[in-house]
């Protein structure tokens, strides 16, 4: 497949020879791409690379996101999901009361529940390896992708057990895998004017270096569209790439578009479409280590995750059920989505579905 229109700007001809030869990109690459307007260009390599790694195949699955408390230590200046304890609209389930309210949504085409919430330190460590203990004793058949690096580093703080530690205990009672989050802007000048006081980069990245030592295959994300540069942007994905390249044990790539903290907030309080459809498209061109990039509807909405799938993304997430914490800070998407509209959005797109289990097993192929 040829890039359809050709760039004749010297600069984006030396990338596109490089992607074509298998070369990797390099900081000035990543930045130059961000700093371009030729989207298209930027798109088509993309999604000459994803053909590549993945063909026509995009991946979803059916999985419930669940958050077992909102009560939160840290104040990281973009979550509005996070009470103090006591405030009005602040919660921390037991593993009963989780279970009840999974039995009002689930259905048996479940295979997933993605579990993350506040740091709470109100609770000793032992209630969150029981919340996973009681929801795997109860659903033995859906996979626990649970909690994130920076909940993992917590639990560490609170518990006085290394991360090793805590991930062994935590992998007793059915942790399979861990989700993404955490990571925000992988930049510690980011994260102090941010207000991100929760693991920094390198705790970030050594939970994720220990899980996949462990055997466990995780997830990775990048929260972008507020203070960071775009050289801050493309240093994450750099990083990233540096541990891939250690432990291969990363699945998935996710790029989060920061959202306002006001549902009511304009279009110019939110990343731009061409600003999300780039990122996809050069996190898919930056990270050749890595076998998928996701395209979250959630932030970026269902009629633009359609479009990245022509662009470097090959995963188009799940039917979710009801997330919280994007729409706790102004996403103005649906909460979840039915199999059948994955299926037509990823059809629409020309692609092919496949419905898959947490660690990218193929389930069905929707020739």
């Amino acid at each position: 497949m040829n890039i359809a229109i050709p760039s004749d700007n010297k600069q984006m001809q030396e990338i596109i020879e490089k992607v074509r030869n298998g070369e990797r990109l390099t900081l000035e690459d990543g930045v130059f791409l961000y700093k371009s307007d030729d989207l298209l260009t930027i798109g088509q390599l993309a999604n000459e690379v994803n053909l590549r790694k993945n063909g026509k195949k995009v991946y979803f699955i059916e999985n419930m996101s669940l958050y077992f408390t909102n009560v939160c230590e840290a104040h990281c200046a973009f979550c509005n999901f996070r009470r103090d304890e006591g405030a009005p609209g602040s919660y921390t389930l037991s593993g009963q009361e989780m279970i009840e309210y999974v039995e009002q949504h689930f259905h048996p085409g479940v295979r997933e529940f993605h579990i993350v919430g506040g740091h709470n330190p109100h609770v000793p460590f032992q209630y969150y390896v029981d919340s996973l203990k009681a929801l795997n004793e109860r659903f033995p058949e859906v996979t626990l992708k649970a909690y994130t690096a920076a909940e993992i580093d917590f639990f560490s703080r609170i518990s006085g057990l290394s991360y090793k530690e805590v991930l062994e205990e935590l992998m007793k009672v059915g942790l399979k895998s861990l989700t993404g989050g955490g990571a925000e802007i992988l930049s510690d000048h980011y994260r102090k004017k941010m207000r991100v006081d929760k693991a920094d980069v390198s705790q970030y990245l050594e939970v994720h270096r220990t899980a996949h030592n462990l055997g466990l295959r995780t997830h990775t994300t990048m929260l972008y569209g507020s203070i960071e540069s775009h050289e801050d942007r493309v240093r994450h994905m750099m990083q990233i790439r540096e541990l891939q390249d250690e432990t291969n044990g990363f699945q998935v790539f996710i790029p989060l578009s920061m959202q306002p903290i006001n549902p009511k907030a304009g279009i110019r309080r939110r990343n731009s479409a061409f600003e999300d459809l780039k990122t996809i498209a050069i996190s898919r061109l930056m990270l050749d280590n890595i076998q998928h990039i996701k395209a979250y509807f959630i932030n970026i909405g269902t009629q633009l995750t359609q479009v990245a799938l022509t662009m470097g993304a090959s995963d188009a997430h799940g039917t979710i059920v009801k997330e919280k914490i994007s729409h706790a800070a102004g996403a103005l998407t649906p909460e979840g989505i039915t199999r059948e509209d994955l299926l037509w959005l990823i059809r629409g797109a020309g692609r092919i579905p496949v419905e898959r289990d947490t660690f990218y097993n193929e389930i069905k192929v929707y020739e």
